[in-house]
């Protein structure tokens, strides 16, 4: 841990020790823009939270990675020293295993597919991973569908990602992808992703349209190849040190309001990837659709090496039966 999150812990602490509140403040810290969707969705749950508990409990949310990249926050979770906090669940993964099933390529067919396993048994079973590292999984953001953009040429094809230095999250899933697609997996903190587009540190990235516009990362790649190739979720997570403390109560309005929220981030982020999309193409950015078969053919090996592990192989059958 980083030594300023470390005191930025201590306050925390002794914040929370120094007294009873007649209101119980849950701290949320999150990466992304206070424009997001996301952030967005959880101004809506502290106005639902104060509701439901009539002012007894609130949300006080620290965007921007203000505390942290999702790793360092995830971190102050297990340690009790931060509440709550959303990660994607490619980070997830590296505290519970199965959700590595999200980073399988072209696992669902569109939203709906996507919704039924995540609102479903599959979803809620996955939520549950996390408990034994303190991590109490509450819900899914939607997050969109990633796609590969790039500073100085178009993807076409797998092979024109040969070669290319491309950001990926920390996810071993994510590294297998862009390894059978013949491109080199760099990973890098979504902060210092601009600057790295800017010098060269890597040729392109990928992610979904809203992350595209608002981290302004349009304005260092002009080539937006929407192949789609996995739909990862957002993960809202609060630390099982907050989650035991409190009583039934105070869990079921903190549920019901992020129950809420979740309507409300997936309905803004339809609203947000559409405005995103047509205002990197105003930019200047030249956004292609390339043929997805392509890509899932490169990446068709991932399914057979994912199955050999039992647990996963379940996972990939139930959610394909989800299907339509």
């Amino acid at each position: 841990m980083k030594p300023q999150l470390f005191f930025l812990a201590l306050i925390f602490f002794v914040i929370s020790c120094s007294g009873e509140s007649k209101i119980r403040v849950i701290r949320l810290g999150h990466g992304l823009d206070i424009t997001h969707s996301v952030h967005q969705a959880m101004l809506k749950a502290d106005e639902y939270l104060n509701e439901n508990s009539k002012g007894k409990m609130r949300i006080q949310i620290y965007p921007n990675q203000q505390l942290g990249s999702e790793r360092e926050c995830l971190e102050l979770l297990q340690i009790g020293s931060l509440d709550m906090t959303k990660v994607s669940g490619a980070v997830m993964e590296n505290f519970a295993p199965n959700m590595r099933i999200f980073g399988l390529p072209f696992l669902f067919d569109d939203k709906e597919h996507l919704f039924r396993v995540l609102d479903g048994p599959i979803g809620k079973s996955l939520l549950k991973e996390g408990e034994n590292y303190w991590l109490k999984g509450l819900g899914y953001y939607d997050s969109g569908s990633r796609s590969f953009y790039t500073r100085d040429r178009p993807i076409n094809t797998p092979k024109d990602l040969e070669g290319l230095k491309i950001r990926v999250q920390e996810s071993a899933s994510a590294f297998e992808m862009v390894k059978q697609l013949g491109g080199s997996p760099t990973p890098i903190s979504w902060g210092e992703l601009y600057t790295s587009i800017q010098q060269g540190v890597v040729d392109a990235a990928e992610n979904n349209p809203p992350s595209f516009y608002l981290s302004r990362h349009y304005e260092v790649c002009k080539y937006y190849s929407i192949d789609e190739h996995t739909m990862i979720p957002d993960i809202l997570l609060a630390s099982t040190h907050l989650w035991n403390r409190l009583s039934q109560q105070e869990q079921t309005w903190l549920q019901e309001a992020l129950d809420r929220s979740i309507l409300d981030q997936r309905r803004l982020w339809t609203i947000s990837e559409n405005e995103s999309l047509q205002a990197v193409i105003d930019a200047g950015v030249k956004v292609t659709y390339p043929e997805k078969s392509t890509f899932q053919e490169a990446t068709k090996t991932m399914y057979e090496d994912f199955k050999k592990n039992p647990a996963i192989a379940s996972l990939i059958d139930q959610i394909q039966n989800e299907k339509n």
